[in-house]
Parts: structure tokens; C-alpha cells; sequence
């Protein structure tokens, strides 16, 4: 529900505005008005809502909120394309519940550790031509690669501690001349 807030600030810890409060008002009187919420919870997300100072506070206000909740205009999908280089998600980043990623020739790199996670899984839609997706977890994170079609291409798991489960994340699509990398957050020398 928060994916286009999140994707026109850039950063879930990005001040919000108040037009991003305006949204979430709006998408909490909505979800009363369907039964969603009690009055006591509605009044309790509207002062939160009216008080959040980031992107990330308010992205929690409706985490538990069905998508059409919000109306049009709210999607849960993010997208990342790049060719020839290296991006990624790190920090307070929201997780959607959905992620499209295009790249050929670089390297896409999820960092989970302190990942704002609004949702039980994560649908990942991989098209990777000559490149590596890094995901970095912490324990809780599942990851599920079964789905995947590969051709000349490798994956790399190391398992995290055992944990309750947080989030599933399902990787399908399509991978050559690639790898997939799957970690825990490296110790030491604040490297990741």
C-alpha cells in the first residue's frame, strides 16, 4: 500500500509531507468505513498518522490493511532496472509485497537487516542476465528459490540462526550467467 509513497520520497526515513499524511488519513477513514478498524483504532492511526515525521512511520499505519484498502493509486509493487551497474535496498527500506527486478551486467543487493517489514512475504519477479542478486537476511527471513529457472547460473545459501518466520520471500523468473547470493549480515568492521 505503501510502495508509491515510498517510490516518490526514495526512503522509507525521507520526512513526510503533508500530502503523505493526507494519504494515509484518507486510507485509515476508508478502512473504518469497511469495518476494518474499531473507532479506537481508527482514532488511535489518525494521531499517529497526523504526528509520524518519516515515510516509515506512516508505512506501518497501514501495513496491516488489505491493498485495495488504499483505493487507486496505491501499489505494492516496486520496480528496479539497471544495466551495467549496482544498486540496491539498504537501511529502513519498506518492503513491498511485491518486487520487479530487470538488470543485466550488474549486481542488485537487498540488505534485510534493518528492513521495515509490513508484509508475511515477498514476491520477487527476477529477469538477471550476467549479473548477481544479493540478499542479505537475518534470522526470521526465508528464502525460496524453488521457482526459479536457471541456465549457467549458481546459488549460494548460508543459512541464518533458526527463528520464527517474518517474511517469505519467493524468487521466480529467470537467470543467465548469473548467481544469486543469500547471507547473514557480515560480522564485524560495520561492513554488510
Amino acid at each position: 500500500m505503501m510502495g508509491e509513497l515510498v517510490r516518490s520520497v526514495g526512503s522509507p526515513e525521507v520526512r513526510a509531507s503533508h500530502a503523505d499524511r493526507d494519504r494515509i488519513v484518507e486510507v485509515l477513514r476508508v478502512a473504518a468505513g469497511d469495518g476494518r478498524l474499531t473507532l479506537e483504532e481508527l482514532d488511535e492511526r489518525l494521531e499517529a498518522a497526523l504526528s509520524a515525521r518519516t515515510v516509515g512511520e506512516l508505512a506501518v499505519l497501514t501495513s496491516d490493511l488489505p491493498e485495495t484498502a488504499g483505493g487507486p493509486g496505491f501499489e505494492e509493487v516496486m520496480r528496479i532496472e539497471q544495466v551495467g551497474s549496482s544498486t540496491g535496498r539498504a537501511d529502513a527500506w519498506v518492503v513491498p509485497r511485491r518486487l520487479e527486478i530487470r538488470s543485466a551486467w550488474g549486481e542488485v543487493t537487498l540488505d534485510f537487516t534493518d528492513a521495515v517489514i509490513t508484509h508475511d512475504s515477498l514476491d520477487i519477479d527476477l529477469d538477471l542476465r550476467a549479473g548477481a542478486l544479493k540478499l542479505v537476511t537475518r534470522p526470521g527471513i526465508v528464502v525460496d528459490t524453488t521457482g526459479l529457472v536457471t541456465n549457467y547460473s549458481a546459488i549460494k545459501e548460508r543459512r541464518v540462526a533458526e527463528a520464527p518466520v517474518v517474511l517469505r520471500v519467493r524468487i521466480t523468473g529467470e537467470i543467465e550467467y548469473g548467481q544469486i547470493v543469500v547471507r547473514p549480515r557480515r560480522r564485524g568492521l560495520g561492513r554488510r
